[in-house]
Order: C-alpha cells, then sequence, then structure tokens
C-alpha cells in the first residue's frame, strides 16, 4: 500500500498550462501524477481532460497518498483530507500510551469512508483489532479494499449498528470522522466536494453537530474504561463538541495543528461516568 517510489516522468509543458488554465493551484504535481497514470499520449490527455473538467485528481488516479499510505480511493467516495493525518498522528499518540497487556488494542474507524484512518492506525500501531464503518455502500467497498489487507473488519450501516456487539465495552480508541458541514453551507464548498463526493460524507445537519451528537451519546457504550474517542472537527464547532462530549459522560480535551489546520476533540471514559439527560426540546 505504499507508494511507489520509483520516479514519475517529468510533466509535458501543456499539460500544466492547460490544467494551471483549469485552477488547478499545484499543477505541475498534478501533471506529473497523471502523466505516471497514463501508458500513452492519448489516455494522458484523455485523464487531463476529465481533470480539467472538474473530477476530482484522487478519483482519477483511484488512489490518494494519506499518511505515507497509497489509499484508493474510488469515484464518488469521500476524499481523505491531509489534516486528518493529525486525528491519525493523535490516535496513534494515544495507543503507545496505553500499557494494555493484550497485544493487540481494539481500535474502530467510525464515519470510516476509504478506511484512510483505520490503515494508517494500524501502519502506525498494529497489530490492531481493528474494525470500520460506513453507512455508503460505495465508501464500504473502497474500504474493504484498503483495510481487509490489514487483517481488519469493515461493516456497512449507521455508525455504531452494524458493529459486533462483542466490541461492546471493548474499544480503546474509537477515531471518528464525521460529517461536520452545516446542510446550509453545503453549497459553499469547492465544486470538488459539493459535486463529486456523497452529501453523507459532509452534511452535519443543521449546526453541522447532529452526527457528532449521534457518536457522543452511544461512546459509552462501546468504549473500555479508559478508551478514547476522537473527532475531527473545527475550530469554531470545538467548543460545542466538548459540551457534547461532557454531557455524554466523558472528559474532553481539545488538541489542535496550526501546520495542518487541524483541531480533535479527545473525549476519554472514565469509570463509573454516566451521560447527563439532554434538555428537553
Amino acid at each position: 500500500m505504499r507508494g511507489c517510489p520509483v520516479p514519475m516522468p517529468a510533466p509535458r509543458p501543456s499539460v500544466i498550462t492547460r490544467l494551471r488554465a483549469a485552477g488547478c493551484v499545484f499543477a505541475e504535481d498534478e501533471a506529473r501524477l497523471l502523466g505516471a497514470a497514463a501508458a500513452t499520449p492519448d489516455e494522458l490527455d484523455a485523464l487531463v481532460e476529465r481533470r480539467v473538467s472538474g473530477l476530482p485528481l484522487e478519483h482519477i488516479l483511484g488512489w490518494v497518498e494519506f499518511c505515507g499510505l497509497r489509499i484508493e480511493v474510488d469515484a464518488g467516495v469521500f476524499v481523505p483530507r491531509r489534516r486528518t493525518g493529525f486525528l491519525v498522528q493523535q490516535a496513534a499518540r494515544l495507543l503507545a500510551g496505553t500499557g494494555r497487556p493484550r497485544p493487540a488494542p481494539v481500535v474502530v474507524d467510525l464515519c470510516c469512508g476509504s478506511g484512510a484512518v483505520g490503515a494508517a492506525l494500524a501502519a502506525l500501531s498494529g497489530p490492531l483489532e481493528l474494525h470500520a464503518a460506513d453507512i455508503d455502500p460505495a465508501a464500504v467497498r473502497c474500504a474493504v479494499r484498503n483495510i481487509v489487507p490489514l487483517a481488519g473488519a469493515v461493516h456497512e450501516g449507521d455508525l455504531y449498528e452494524p458493529l459486533p456487539a462483542r466490541l461492546r465495552g471493548r474499544v480503546d480508541v474509537l477515531a471518528v470522522n464525521a460529517p461536520c458541514v452545516p446542510s446550509a453551507e453545503i453549497g459553499t464548498l469547492p465544486q470538488e466536494a459539493r459535486l463529486h463526493e456523497p452529501r453523507v460524507s459532509l452534511d452535519g445537519g443543521t449546526d453541522g453537530l447532529q452526527v457528532q451528537q449521534r457518536v457522543a451519546a452511544a461512546a459509552l457504550e462501546w468504549l473500555a474504561p479508559g478508551g478514547h474517542l476522537l473527532v475531527e472537527t473545527s475550530r469554531r464547532q470545538a467548543s460545542r463538541t466538548v459540551e457534547l462530549f461532557i454531557r455524554n459522560g466523558l472528559t474532553a480535551r481539545v488538541s489542535s495543528s496550526g501546520a495542518l489546520d487541524a483541531t480533535v476533540v479527545i473525549g476519554t471514559a472514565v469509570v463509573g461516568a454516566t451521560a447527563v439527560p439532554a434538555d428537553p426540546a
């Protein structure tokens, strides 16, 4: 799954010019990748035409580099962002500090999309008992190819619903990149996301927090004592994500990376903690 170290051919200047005119910020890098993916000049022209038309580069190539891995990404599947590597880093740090006697901590990649987070954690922190779940069938098919070779399991369904019941109370790390864009803001997203990624992977409901709320509400049922829930969020949403965690019986702290423009809220299941009932609407 790691990227091939073989040098890629120098990009054709005409390709760079076409990509730059289409608004591709990293036109030279994209031209190099497209050139490496094409077997003939005609095939390269076809790939460039797809890119110029607005199709995400990752969907054209069929893969994305994420945390040093080549993650397969099919057309119509959410493309993992570079900033999500910070979620992986934080989860790996917690796994390194568990000190648990058993050899394989239980890790769940919820809202897994292509399975990039789970695959990266397996590479950094394995061996793991790794499970991934997503509601989108296309994402699940993609995640199977990325997760199963790492001895992980992929489940299709809504949040916790498809997970094996035997995982209840056993999960050491629950890593979640939940959709968090407010519904009314979907139309402001870049075209690549708005038109080519499934809405279910982007839309977090009216306030952007509806999926996070559901994740936090059931987290104590699945986490082991001292287990951790990590949710990628935004800086403007972080304080409300913290409130969701605390309301549902978890401790909560915010960790951020300026370099990656990434924010993660980390919660811990305290022994004997219980959720606070939500205020009636």
